[in-house]
């Protein structure tokens, strides 16, 4: 009797699939027993859906910043007087040299009187002769020989020489050029035997006390600023000072559309001098502020500067800030909460609305 190939391997089948059922192992529903296989694809991603990225954070809380208003310009003495002629005239003397302090009132030029003392002494005698001529006119009115019409003409007559003597007199003391203020004489100073016209220049003179710190502040700052607030000025020389603001201008200037401002400083010794390059710095009022690392600041979507921080339920949310400054710390922001979690690590990799991890670090910890 002859066994078919087909016979044995419907055989073996048989025996195969009974031997895999006394086993006991089995899928269901293409489903592996849980203890060995592998869970389905799409449960595989929702497990990574449940995953959520880790950033680093740190508490931070707002701290008083008083912030600096910064004006650049230059000293400029509270006075500078060009002392001129009043009257034409030869320079025979010169009481002072450049650099030299004056006071006020002692005498800078010396001009050639001319014939000037000789019209005074002219005028005072003619002076003399009316008063007398008026004076004998009088008395005899008093006994009524003469007119009161004389009389009238003889006293219009004093009147006009005593007008011609105060004349002359003023003409006389314009040779002497005294100086209107109290300073220091600059260079350069006319020249003995020089000629000076009406308006001519015998010396310039420089009041340095005080002396001022000008520069000009933009329309977006000057609202900042009142007057008597006090400021730190530094001169390019590395000497530093303290003053006070003095005048704020009322109204821009149209070219560059910005306002002068004057800081007063004392100069008594008058160690600042005229037209030295000057930095004043303004302490404006106290304000809240966050202190960051630049490192944290980044842009949304728009363009926007920020930083990225965790909320309550742990979600990112972008907070825009303004740059107020910076020091060697780091940079003084504002518009941010009174506290919040700042990312400081994956705020690059990160979006607004996604629930993260958030991660405080060893360092920040202890901080």
């Amino acid at each position: 009797m002859k066994i078919r190939f087909s016979h044995i391997l419907a055989v073996g089948i048989t025996a195969a699939v009974a031997g895999w059922m006394w086993t006991g192992t089995y899928v269901e529903g293409g489903r592996a027993d849980a203890a060995n296989a592998q869970p389905p694809l799409s449960e595989q991603r929702e497990e990574a859906d449940k995953t959520l990225f880790k950033v680093s954070v740190r508490q931070m809380s707002a701290e008083p910043r008083r912030s600096m208003l910064v004006i650049r310009g230059r000293t400029e003495a509270d006075a500078k007087v060009e002392v001129r002629a009043e009257t034409d005239g030869r320079v025979a003397e010169r009481r002072v040299n450049e650099g030299e302090r004056a006071a006020k009132g002692d005498v800078l030029c010396v001009l050639d009187k001319g014939a000037r003392e000789a019209k005074v002494l002219e005028t005072k005698a003619q002076l003399a002769q009316a008063e007398l001529d008026h004076t004998a006119a009088s008395q005899l009115k008093d006994k009524g020989f003469t007119a009161q019409t004389r009389v009238a003409a003889l006293k219009a007559a004093m009147d006009a020489a005593k007008a011609r003597l105060e004349e002359n007199e003023l003409e006389l003391s314009r040779t002497i050029i005294k100086a209107p203020i109290s300073g220091v004489v600059e260079s350069p100073m006319v020249k003995t035997g020089t000629v000076l016209a009406v308006g001519g220049i015998c010396a310039t003179i420089i009041d340095a006390d005080p002396i001022l710190a000008i520069g000009q502040v933009s329309e977006r700052d000057i609202g900042k600023l009142e007057l008597g607030q006090q400021a730190e000025v530094e001169l390019v020389t590395g000497d530093t000072a303290t003053g006070a603001i003095r005048y704020i201008a009322p109204a821009a200037d149209p070219a560059t559309r910005t306002f002068r401002v004057e800081v007063e400083i004392d100069n008594k010794d008058g160690a600042i001098r005229d037209g030295i390059t000057a930095t004043a710095r303004v302490p404006l009022s106290e304000q809240q502020a966050h202190r960051l690392s630049s490192g944290v600041l980044t842009l949304d979507d728009a363009g926007t500067l920020g930083v990225r921080a965790v909320d309550e339920e742990n979600k990112v949310v972008f907070h825009p800030v303004k740059v107020l400054g910076g020091d060697t710390d780091g940079l003084w922001v504002s518009g941010l909460p009174e506290t919040l979690r700042l990312i400081t690590a994956g705020q690059d990799y990160v979006t607004e609305g996604q629930t993260v991890e958030p991660v405080v670090t060893m360092v920040e910890a202890k901080q």
